[in-house]
């Protein structure tokens, strides 16, 4: 049926052109007005109250020996904390800066080239054959499965 349509060239019944379209929305929302509440979010955006953060800096970072109010903490008398103050005070993790990491790699190396050379070395000293070899009387031909088999070493073979 839908060749014969083809072939007739007329169109398609408004039916199934109607399945086919995409369906459309009846309604669409714009707000043209902030609320208050909106308002005062883009105000502060990082929602902390207007709060000015001073600069992110762990406290272990300062110096210990200047003349602080709180020696612990590395702080003087009203001075404002950070935010995340938990994350950076005196009690929180230390920075690792004790080697760079090229550093950290160079000593890395040499700890790999030490194991392998000295892998290397007990390979050329470490003797290949037993210090005393075994043999067995006619090399085990019968126990070995016979005539065929891969014999055991006879008394007088060499290594």
């Amino acid at each position: 049926m839908l060749s014969r349509r083809i072939a007739a060239a007329r169109p398609l019944p408004k039916t199934a052109l109607r399945s086919t379209a995409a369906a459309v929305p009846h309604f669409t929302q714009r707000r043209t007005a902030l609320t208050a509440h909106e308002r005062a979010e883009l105000a502060d955006p990082n929602q902390n109250g207007g709060y000015i953060n001073p600069p992110r800096e762990q406290r272990n970072n300062r110096d210990p020996y200047a003349d602080w109010f709180d020696k612990q903490d590395r702080r003087n008398y009203g001075e404002p904390c950070h935010e995340d103050h938990d994350i950076l005070g005196a009690l929180s993790l230390h920075d690792y800066n004790h080697f760079t990491p090229g550093w950290g790699g160079v000593l890395f190396g040499t700890f790999v080239l030490t194991v392998v050379g000295l892998c290397v070395a007990v390979n050329q000293i470490y003797p290949d054959k037993i210090s005393a070899p075994k043999t067995y009387p006619d090399g085990l031909e019968a126990e070995l499965g016979g005539k065929g088999a891969v014999m055991a070493r006879k008394p007088g073979a060499e290594w």
